[in-house]
């Protein structure tokens, strides 16, 4: 069976620019949805070794000692660098559904600036508070686009994404640290301003990196599993300290004086 290529109608693409976010369904099909999932599990309980380049952050409340799971699994929060470590999540990041709506949104040419597998394990997974991904991340414009694809349904109930429509068109807000957080500053919005984008395993949400948003905990029973495949256009500029680092190149054209 052929695979119909996905893309945002210009309807989709306006309601991209004036809101910041698109939810798209069924990216990808079903039996990838199952192998990406049981690869997640060879990583978080099968002990599967992580390759060079990526990394783990476990639950902030597990490691300090405040909460107790049953399994070490069981209190992962993130996994980082899988596009780069792993052949089946390098094709998802370079996946034609996908990359082709970025490249709608941010054009041809491009590269990813991150990727990292958010976990939400059941009655653990704790909320992320708002705030915007661009005053994070050393990259001008702040103009990149995240797909943050569901391995699991996301809900209300397991945490899946509350956003501020329109909101990235103000620019980036005053943060705050918190405990174990960086966050916008409460006094300048409403929470019930805030919409849920829920998103059903195989779908994306595609956003802005200027766009505020917030996850819940997860109250329920179920897994929520997603990864956020950050993309950021060719002609982005590195305003870290020194060079530039080598990013995935995903595709198109590289620039001189741009990211490398």
């Amino acid at each position: 069976m052929v695979e119909t290529s996905v893309r945002l109608t210009d309807e989709q693409l306006q309601t991209y620019h004036r809101d910041g976010y698109i939810v798209v369904e069924d990216l990808v099909p079903p039996e990838e949805i199952e192998a990406l999932g049981a690869r997640v599990r060879e990583y978080t309980h099968g002990g599967r070794p992580l390759s060079p380049g990526m990394g783990v952050e476990v639950e902030p409340r597990i490691q300090r000692g405040e909460l107790k799971v049953d399994h070490p699994g069981d209190g992962i929060r993130k996994l980082g660098g899988l596009v780069v470590g792993d052949d089946r999540f390098r094709g998802l990041g370079l996946h034609d559904n996908i990359v082709g709506i970025v490249e709608q949104i941010l054009g041809p040419d491009l590269k990813l600036f991150r990727n990292a597998l958010m976990l939400k394990p059941p009655e653990v997974g704790s909320q992320k508070g708002m705030h915007q991904d661009s005053p994070y991340w050393p990259i001008e414009p702040m103009n990149l686009c995240t797909c943050w694809f569901a391995l699991d349904d996301a809900t209300a109930e397991n945490g899946c994404m509350g956003v501020l429509p329109g909101w990235h068109r103000k620019g980036p807000l005053p943060h705050k640290h918190v405990t174990d957080d960086y966050v916008v500053d409460e006094g300048f919005y409403d929470p019930k301003d805030m919409a849920l984008a829920p998103v059903r395993a195989g779908g994306g949400l595609f956003f802005h990196s200027l766009l505020p948003h917030y996850t819940a905990p997860n109250r329920s029973a179920k897994w929520r599993r997603a990864i956020a495949l950050a993309y950021m256009s060719s002609r982005s500029r590195y305003t870290g300290k020194g060079e530039s680092p080598m990013y995935f190149h995903v595709r198109g054209e590289t620039y001189p004086g741009c990211i490398r």
